[in-house]
């Protein structure tokens, strides 16, 4: 991970530029540390993987547990609560174990315990909130609990270069198994909703056409099964059918929709021949990889359009979650923006590709409370969670 100078200036540069902590905080910060990068041992538990992380202010993430449940939902067909939430029980205590570890560090090491405190599955977020509240308040550690969406959308300032890290305000585009969101990003704490899914989010119609596509999971879920299903060739004389491409719904509205997208394979699928053979399945899992891809530039591309009418300029976009790992919609959107406007290059904004694959993490975590801690600016003890929660309400 990029690293920057050491002490005072370290802190200053790095919060100055992402426009967080005030430099009076990193002043505290330092008298109270010396020159040590602050240290946050994060948790995360909001759907079915068991997360713990260790990241400092010098932005290194020093570890990155995740323990994933995919052969325990399998059966199921998407996350069972209940055994997600016992799973995570059995499931956090080593794995903030082994955090500690791969960071060489002891947990009296640690300056700050931060958790994700919403949006997610109630019982699910109970598991790393308790965890992390109690280990806080039993070493006397500052708390803080953080926005799963924010966690997403700041997870590029923690693993671009400085040179080249997003200036806001920034477009951020969180697609996952659980949102498809696409914001304005202001600041590290001010978001605006300018368009979300009216109802599946885009990670959900990825892993139920991989189902119904009779796909297996594999070690990385349905959705990432697809993306490599579309990549086959077929052998021999075979050739693939032609599908007729689907359509972008609501078009000239930002708003997403990807259940209707998923019906329109589902109907493709009724009218077909069964048992669907190789090349009907994989032309209807490129269709609809294709038409996925489509829905999200034109969306993109509206809302630089309406925004450009309003005088905010844009020069970057973040793109982030469980989705951004799709190397096929990656390559689409930069097509996109280059083609959008081809003068003034806008910067496109990925994860590293673990940290996709890892959809849920605890580094993003612990890094999203970082100029929280930086600024003295901790949550109680008691602090609630809260499952349900806009990222336009932090």
């Amino acid at each position: 991970m990029p690293i920057i100078q050491s002490g005072l200036s370290r802190q200053y540069v790095l919060y100055r530029s992402l426009r967080g902590a005030p430099l009076s905080a990193c002043r505290t910060f330092r008298a109270r540390t010396g020159t040590r990068p602050f240290t946050v041992l994060g948790f995360e538990s909001s759907a079915d993987d068991t997360c713990a992380a260790v990241v400092t202010s010098s932005r290194q993430i020093l570890s990155n547990v995740v323990v994933k449940q995919h052969s325990l939902h399998e059966e199921f067909g998407g996350i069972h609560p209940s055994v997600a939430i016992e799973a995570h029980q059995r499931n956090m205590p080593g794995a903030v174990r082994m955090a500690l570890e791969q960071a060489h560090i002891s947990i009296h090491d640690i300056d700050g315990i931060a958790f994700t405190r919403g949006p997610g599955i109630g019982g699910c977020l109970s598991v790393s909130s308790n965890a992390a509240k109690s280990l806080a308040a039993a070493l006397n550690k500052p708390l803080v609990g953080v926005h799963h969406m924010q966690a997403h959308a700041l997870t590029p300032l923690l693993t671009t270069p400085i040179a080249d890290l997003p200036q806001f305000p920034f477009l951020t585009l969180l697609i996952s198994g659980g949102h498809t969101l696409l914001l304005l990003a202001s600041s590290l704490t001010s978001f605006r909703i300018l368009a979300t899914t009216a109802d599946a989010s885009i990670g959900r119609a990825f892993d139920k056409v991989a189902r119904a596509l009779g796909l297996s999971w594999g070690t990385r879920g349905p959705g990432a099964a697809l993306e490599e299903f579309c990549r086959m060739n077929i052998e021999g004389p075979e050739r693939l059918p032609d599908i007729q491409p689907f359509s972008v719904p609501m078009p000239g509205k930002l708003a997403f929709s990807f259940a209707s997208l998923q019906s329109s394979v589902d109907r493709n699928i009724s009218l077909m021949q069964e048992p669907l053979s190789t090349s009907h399945r994989i032309a209807l899992a490129r269709a609809f990889q294709t038409a996925a891809a489509r829905q999200l530039c034109a969306k993109l591309t509206l809302a630089l359009q309406k925004l450009e009418l309003r005088d905010v300029k844009v020069r970057d976009v973040v793109v982030s979650g469980g989705v951004a790992s799709n190397a096929f919609l990656r390559a689409r959107l930069r097509e996109t923006l280059d083609g959008y406007n081809p003068d003034e290059r806008i910067s496109l904004h990925f994860p590293p590709p673990e940290l996709c694959t890892d959809t849920d993490n605890a580094a993003m975590i612990a890094w999203s409370s970082m100029h929280r801690f930086l600024a003295g600016d901790y949550d109680d003890y008691t602090v609630e969670l809260r499952a349900k929660w806009s990222i336009e309400n932090i």
